[in-house]
């Protein structure tokens, strides 16, 4: 619950945030002596909500490292470290992207990848994954995140958090313009958006960001499913990434942090499968068995 909660609460913080900072230093001038000037406000809620988003994607290898103390391996310093980048350059060539990065970092059994695009990404594993499965596991999660790679997940999920942003900010500015004129109703000398404005825009931007975290993460489930369908696809098989979703089933995922948390293999139960970056591991077993 606790990582669900903290990854809710990023994408609604950077809404609110944004949203007082406007209406601080008076950037929303989309309000106008004559009401509410839609189109000005759409194309400002535009830039602030994909703005938001591919800055989070641009920055996305650089704080993914940061935030997990990944290390990359420029030049492999041992036998696991030269077979977990030999393999990710194999599957990388398979899939026909360039390939990227390959990190480790320190933690309980994960995975994840990211990066701006298919030929600047990064691919990073535990340390307790490198060292509690087999080489037939791990390779299928690698597979898995070089899959993500190839279908331009990073980029995906990024449009659709821009689109659920732009509306986010949009709408919660409409209804705190509704609530202020109906407030100031019999006050005709008031102008410019009052407290009631201001109060129900915060208010606004916190419900609606709820509402917009349960379609992100849809999308985010789906990409799951198609990138568990990839790995397989790149093996030749499913019955490794199989075998790898059940292993990982019986252990507990590290908890990687909030802006991290969708990237992963897999990630902890939220306390509703509305709020929650994967499905349940036997789901995505059930729909793997389904392609043989």
């Amino acid at each position: 619950m606790k990582r669900t909660l903290l990854l809710i609460g990023t994408n609604i913080a950077i809404m609110v945030v944004l949203g007082i900072f406007v209406n601080i230093f008076g950037l929303n001038r989309f309000m106008s002596a004559n009401g509410l000037n839609l189109p000005m406000l759409l194309m400002f809620a535009a830039v602030m909500g994909f703005g938001g988003a591919f800055i989070s994607l641009a920055m996305s290898k650089t704080m993914a490292k940061w935030s997990t103390g990944a290390q990359v391996i420029a030049q492999p310093r041992n036998a696991d470290e030269q077979w977990l980048f030999d393999t990710v350059a194999k599957l990388a060539q398979r899939a026909q992207i360039a390939m990227p990065e390959v990190a480790i970092y320190e933690g309980e059994p994960n995975a994840f990848a990211t990066g701006p695009s298919k030929n600047n990404s990064l691919v990073a594993v535990s340390t307790g994954l490198l060292y509690s499965m087999t080489h037939r596991e791990i390779e299928a999660v690698l597979a898995h995140e070089v899959a993500h790679v190839k279908n331009g997940d990073m980029v995906t999920l990024t449009l659709i958090q821009g689109v659920v942003n732009t509306f986010v900010f949009f709408l919660a500015r409409v209804v705190g313009y509704l609530v202020d004129s109906f407030l100031k109703r019999d006050n005709e000398e008031s102008s410019g958006p009052g407290m009631g404005y201001y109060i129900t825009v915060v208010v606004c931007d916190i419900v609606f960001g709820i509402l917009a975290s349960v379609i992100v993460m849809y999308f985010s489930r789906q990409r799951e499913f198609r990138a568990d369908a990839g790995a397989a696809q790149l093996l030749g098989e499913s019955a490794p990434m199989v075998d790898a979703l059940r292993r990982l089933g019986g252990m507990e995922p590290n908890a990687l942090p909030s802006n991290m948390a969708s990237s992963g293999i897999a990630d902890k139960a939220g306390w509703s499968a509305m709020f929650s970056s994967h499905p349940p591991m036997e789901d995505r077993i059930a729909a793997l068995q389904a392609l043989r």
